[in-house]
Order: C-alpha cells, then structure tokens, then sequence
C-alpha cells in the first residue's frame, strides 16, 4: 500500500471514497508481492499496479463497482486462458486480491497511518478479508508496538491479532492469519491480512565522491533512507547529493558508532564504504562488521582490497567477520562510469537480499549442454526464506 498511500489519503481526506484493491496471497511465479495495490478513485483516476499489467484493467473495473457498492470482494486472479487472456496472470502465478471501500468512515485511522510512516514510526494495517458475517469484512485494525486503534468486531479478536501482530511488524513482514470468528487461536473462519510498514531501511553511504552520487540514486530508487557521511565539509553537501535524505560531516566510524548506538541501524540496513583510503575505511569497517547488518561492501582495487584485509586482520578482525565484507563492491557487470558501478552494486544487495545469483535468467532457463530450453524448474521471483515453505506447501486452493 506504501506506494499508493499519498494519493489514498487524499483522496480520503477531500471526502472521496476510493476502491482499493491489495495482493493479499500469492502462488508460484507471482509478479507482485503480498502488500501490492492499486487504487480506483471516483474521478475514474488509477494509482498503483498488482500484477505489472495483466489484471489491472478487471480490477479497475472491480474497484470502481466496490466504491459504488461498498461491499468488499475478495478475488482470485489465475493462469490466462484463451478466452480470458486479458484478465490473466499470463506469468503462471496465481494471486488473490481483497477489494474493498476506503473513506473517511470505513477508515479514519488513515491519516494517522500516513503521519506514523512519515514520521518514519513502525505502524501495521490488519484487514478481515474473510469472515462467517459479512459485517465484519473490511474492518481495520492498527497496530503500533505500544497498542493499537480501531476494531476488527470485538475486543477479544482485537487483542488476539495485535498481540500476534507485533512479532510480524518487527519484522517487518505482511501476511495472512487465520483465526476463529471471535479471535480464537484454535479455529478458523476468520482470515486477516496484515500489512506492515516498517521504517524504511537505511543506506549508508561513505565518501563523498561522485560515485556516492550515483549510489544514492539508486539506493533512493530502491526505496533505502539514504545518508552520505563524510568528514570533508567541502565535498559533503547537499548540493552534490541532491537525493540522499541527509548528508553529514563527520568522521565515518564516529557517525556510524553513534548511529548503532541510538538504535538507528538494525539488520535490514546495508553500508556502502566508497572512501578507499585506509585513514577512514579501517576504523569504520572495524565498526560496521562486527555489527548485524544486511550488507558491507567497500570500493577499491584488488591492491587496496589485499591491502584493507591485512590492516583489518590487524586490528583484530576475525575471518567470519571478514566473510560478511563485499569487496571489491557490486557485482561484475563491466561497469565503468560511477552510474553503472551503483547498478552494480544496487545489483549486489538485491542479490544478497534474496538469494539471487546474478546471473542471466536466460541462462538459468537453458541447459548448457545442448543450450536449449530446460525442463528443469528454475524459480524466477525469489521470497524471503520464512515464506517460501508456506507458499510451497500451497495447493492454489480458494481462501
């Protein structure tokens, strides 16, 4: 929902009522994830994508008549056949998607959610997507690590979910629950989808060159807060990097030490070390990894690579501290201008991030001995690990 919620809540706020319609499952070879949506507001305007395009215009259709209508739908939208290509995931997948009426008076803890991720606080969505009494579908519950507003149909069930809600909200992840019609843990009949919007992960970009530049737009691009550090006044400014979210002078070890201290760095956030000078990237790689982070990678030659090994084992770094070291950063692509070497790199953390291998989806799809087509299964949209047992044990089955 992040990437339709600007124009949701003003929608909202001007007193329209909106069809808004959000992947709530998804099997196989899915283009989009759980949490994906798309919204129809009452001047016919689209904001949003759930498929990439394949199902999109039935959607619109969807949501528009849900807007009218006010009741909610929960939709599953398959493999294309031949006489509903259009309205067809023609990748294979399978989604489900929960249309429903967002307004003032089906939502009023809207804005407040808006203001929460603005203000870069953790905030979850939880929406009954199905329910014996149809009352209670569409019914929204939100949920902060110190409590939550709002109702899903009764207090019982409002603090059944919340309770199990926290866990996903720090980790950040959406996902359905099935509970019994009152909350009951042991039973079914009531099915959530759970949205949640952590902070935005942090990229931490040191040395301000020009290739911190290019890395700052794609770490923005990829949704990161991006910070530039560097101790140089001169070179770190806001002018030269016009789309990092701050840019700060300071020695780099100093601000990253700090920042781990404050509790702003947790383990989604990567770190990008571009200084390639030893007077600043020992003591901050010293820093950065022996703490739990996503990503660290550092810039330099195969010489200044050797060179950084030694000094850090001399400082006391052990080998499976040093395993977790990127270097040199990014991926091979060939890359020579500093906008390619951060496709490089951004290639690099998405790859780490979902176990990707960085090579070419043709090849993976081609045996090398005759380099034809191969039968063998190659899964193209990776999942995170804690899903993929649960999406794979999935016969497609209706909710």
């Amino acid at each position: 929902m992040r990437e339709v919620l600007k124009d949701l809540v003003e929608a909202v706020a001007a007193g329209r009522t909106v069809g808004l319609g959000t992947v709530v499952r998804t099997f196989r070879s899915a283009p989009r994830p759980a949490g994906a949506s798309m919204m129809v507001d009452a001047e016919g305007l689209a904001v949003g994508s759930v498929s990439g395009g394949c199902v999109e215009g039935a959607l619109y259709e969807l949501a528009s008549e849900v807007a009218l209508s006010g009741r909610p739908v929960l939709q599953r939208y398959g493999i294309s056949d031949d006489a509903a290509f259009e309205v067809g995931l023609t990748c294979g997948g399978i989604i489900d998607v929960f249309v429903e009426a967002v307004s003032q008076a089906t939502f009023p803890e809207l804005a407040q959610v808006a203001a929460d991720l603005d203000a870069h606080r953790p905030v979850a969505i939880v929406t009954v997507i199905e329910h014996p009494d149809p009352s209670w579908l569409g019914r929204h519950l939100v949920v902060h690590p110190d409590g939550f507003a709002g109702t899903l149909g009764s207090d019982r069930a409002d603090h059944a979910v919340s309770d199990d809600v926290m866990g996903l909200l720090a980790a950040g992840r959406n996902t359905t629950l099935m509970y019994g019609p009152d909350g009951q843990r042991r039973g079914d009949g009531m099915r959530v989808f759970v949205a949640s919007f952590a902070p935005q992960p942090r990229m931490l970009v040191f040395g301000a060159i020009d290739f911190a530049a290019a890395v700052a737009r794609q770490g923005s691009f990829l949704g990161y807060r991006v910070t530039v550090c560097d101790a140089r006044a001169v070179f770190a400014t806001k002018a030269r990097f016009p789309e990092a979210d701050e840019v700060v002078v300071e020695w780099p070890h100093r601000y990253l030490q700090a920042q781990i201290d404050a509790g702003s760095v947790d383990p989604r956030s990567v770190i990008c070390v571009l200084t390639h000078d030893p007077k600043f990237d020992v003591p901050l790689l010293e820093v950065a990894l022996r703490h739990e982070v996503a990503y660290v990678g550092a810039m330099g030659s195969r010489k200044t690579h050797d060179d950084r090994m030694d000094r850090l084992r001399e400082v006391g770094l052990t080998d499976v501290e040093l395993g977790k070291l990127s270097s040199p950063i990014g991926l091979d692509l060939g890359s020579r201008t500093p906008e390619e070497t951060a496709v490089s790199i951004a290639g690099e953390i998405i790859a780490l991030r979902w176990g990707g291998q960085g090579r070419r989806l043709s090849d993976l799809l081609r045996d090398p001995l005759s380099n034809t087509a191969s039968d063998q299964h190659v899964r193209i949209h990776h999942v995170p690990l804690a899903d993929a047992a649960h999406e794979d044990e999935s016969d497609g089955s209706p909710l």
